[in-house]
């Protein structure tokens, strides 16, 4: 292989060999004037003289046959094992009876060393997918979280004080034991596939009418900074599954998709995302109020949009993304 410090690099060898081949040169004069051994400098003439040019560069050190190779029937098994029961080297060797060393290389040439390679739900491969522009797909789902008392919730005053700040909130219906119904807080979030940028709006439900509304303004948000939207990916929600979703899809121009039931892997983007928006949104600091959270997203989003590194696109921004190929934000 050829690296910094070789002596026949593969243009050295073309040169090399035309000397021998195409001027006459003798083989071992040859290989004096480029300081290498009389074989070397033979086998580089040989293989020229039936390849040209393109014989000059490093062929692969695999060998032809493999007659010790692990057998077929016992991959097959060791894969079985370490998708269905996540089992490592050692467990799976002694469940098939051979070495841990040999399961260890079967997993790393079936690309199963790790268990982040795996779906941790299905056991099956993760497969990623990435629509090539902005607006060939966009992810839409809802997130639900529970409403913040007035003096803040439980997580950062304790569960006792948070009992006491939703009882004392006032306007709020109570159920059977007097404790305040604090409801829920529906955000609505689209997200783009390609360059992940997101649009979000808070709602007290999640009806048909309301996530067709949303959408209706997230199109127009996108078609705004210059993105045509193609299609639209949402679970098996009610609200996805009505007749005003479909109808307003097909107003829109858009294509409805939706996922297998029970397959949050197919759009695990805007699952990511949600997680991601509970971090480092609506869990992060102290609220003293729901009003006081729900005034703070439109910041958040703008900084995710615009200022936080993403790692599935090579640590760019997404709103980046958006520039880049659509070329009209502002």
């Amino acid at each position: 292989m050829s690296h910094a410090n070789a002596a026949l690099t593969p243009r050295a060898r073309l040169r090399l060999a035309r000397l021998i081949v195409d001027q006459g040169w003798p083989v071992a004069r040859a290989a004096e004037r480029y300081d290498v051994s009389w074989p070397t400098a033979k086998r580089w003439a040989d293989r020229y003289a039936v390849m040209g040019q393109a014989g000059m560069g490093d062929r692969s050190s695999r060998p032809h046959r493999s007659p010790n190779r692990t057998p077929q029937p016992v991959v097959r098994k060791i894969v079985h094992l370490r998708w269905k029961q996540r089992l490592g080297p050692v467990a799976i060797a002694d469940q098939v009876g051979v070495a841990a060393s040999t399961v260890h290389a079967v997993l790393v040439r079936c690309r199963l060393n790790r268990l982040s390679h795996v779906d941790r739900v299905s056991g099956e491969p993760v497969r990623r997918y990435e629509h090539p522009y902005p607006g060939a797909l966009l992810h839409v789902d809802v997130k639900k979280l529970g409403n913040v008392p007035d003096g803040g919730g439980w997580r950062y005053v304790g569960r006792k004080q948070g009992l006491k700040n939703r009882d004392a909130t006032p306007n709020k219906p109570r159920n059977p034991w007097y404790h305040a119904k604090l409801g829920t807080a529906f955000v609505h979030t689209v997200l783009d596939d390609h360059s992940r940028v997101a649009y979000a709006e808070i709602h007290d439900d999640e009806t048909a009418a309301t996530a067709a509304s949303v959408l209706r303004r997230a199109v127009a948000w996108f078609a705004a900074r210059g993105v045509l939207v193609e299609r639209v990916l949402s679970d098996n929600g009610s609200a996805y599954r009505s007749h005003l979703w479909r109808d307003t899809c097909a107003e829109l121009g858009i294509t409805p998709k939706r996922t297998r039931p029970y397959r949050p892997q197919t759009n695990g983007k805007i699952e990511r995302f949600h997680r991601t928006m509970a971090d480092g949104w609506a869990f992060k600091k102290f609220y003293s109020s729901e009003d006081t959270r729900r005034k703070a997203l439109p910041a958040w989003i703008h900084q995710y949009n615009h200022h936080r590194p993403h790692t599935a696109i090579g640590k760019a921004t997404p709103i980046s993304r958006l520039t880049n190929l659509s070329g009209q934000y502002t």
